[in-house]
């Protein structure tokens, strides 16, 4: 306890085990509470990493990241032409910054790797890139929901056929799966795993200290086997003064029964 403490002890240990145990839990007690010290104030000073952009609306009332769509692309139209407050003003920002368009999707993805850039696209698109980078995350939900279709002429004889044939893939889940196979099959999309984490400090656990206690138990080990032959030692040394006191004595009552004869 006074080691615990750290305060001062008059009661000093003398043998080889019991100064290996006071060395261990020493060692131990430090170990212990300076981890726990340096983990509470992690938890009292870290901060957590919050992500300053969490919705379009939250893009649209800043100015420090920029962004900008694929010029002459649907998204670029859908801003252009959408009669929603929030999309107009994007719009309105983007119009006057005609550097933040780019030609192609690779360039707009070369600029949001560089930093301080998002950039607006159709989510079938951003869903393969995300997948395929996870330098790279989606903020936010689509802002518009749009179809694909497949064109046929006016009054072609496909045009039910088609139809009906992919509501049956989509009936049976082949488009689930064929999305699944493109999109998120093992070794093409990258793991996730430490994407949400928060930057927070975690709590000790064994993985962080098991180390420590290893030790102790190995010098509690070493201290019982010194403690053990200290004491076969000891009593070797018991019986070897124990012995000449006994023929010491001996010796002593034969020439004590000697001169009383």
């Amino acid at each position: 306890m006074s080691t615990l403490s750290f305060q001062g002890c008059d009661l000093n240990p003398r043998a080889a085990s019991t100064r290996i145990i006071g060395a261990l839990w020493w060692f131990f007690t430090l170990i212990m509470i300076s981890s726990y010290t340096a983990n509470l104030a992690a938890f009292l000073t870290v901060e957590r990493m919050i992500t300053p952009i969490e919705s379009v609306e939250d893009l649209a009332e800043q100015s420090k990241i920029g962004y900008g769509t694929l010029e002459g692309g649907s998204t670029m139209t859908f801003f252009r032409d959408s009669k929603i407050e929030t999309y107009q003003k994007m719009w309105r920002y983007m119009e006057t910054r005609p550097n933040l368009f780019v030609s192609s999707y690779d360039e707009g993805k070369q600029r949001v790797l560089e930093g301080n850039y998002a950039f607006l696209m159709e989510s079938t698109m951003l869903d393969y890139m995300v997948q395929r980078d996870c330098n790279l995350t989606q903020v936010g939900g689509p802002l518009d929901s749009k179809g694909y279709g497949i064109a046929t002429p006016m009054g072609s004889p496909w045009r039910d056929k088609i139809s009906l044939a992919i509501l049956d893939l989509q009936e049976k889940g082949v488009i689930q799966m064929l999305y699944n196979k493109w999109w998120k099959s093992p070794g093409v999309s990258c793991s996730r795993d430490d994407k949400n984490k928060e930057g927070k400090a975690n709590s000790l656990g064994v993985d962080n200290i098991g180390g420590v206690f290893v030790v102790l138990l190995a010098g509690l080990a070493i201290a019982i086997i010194s403690a053990v032959m200290e004491f076969f030692w000891s009593s070797r040394q018991f019986d070897k003064v124990s012995h000449k006191w006994i023929v010491s004595n001996m010796s002593s009552y034969r020439r004590y029964c000697q001169s009383y004869q």
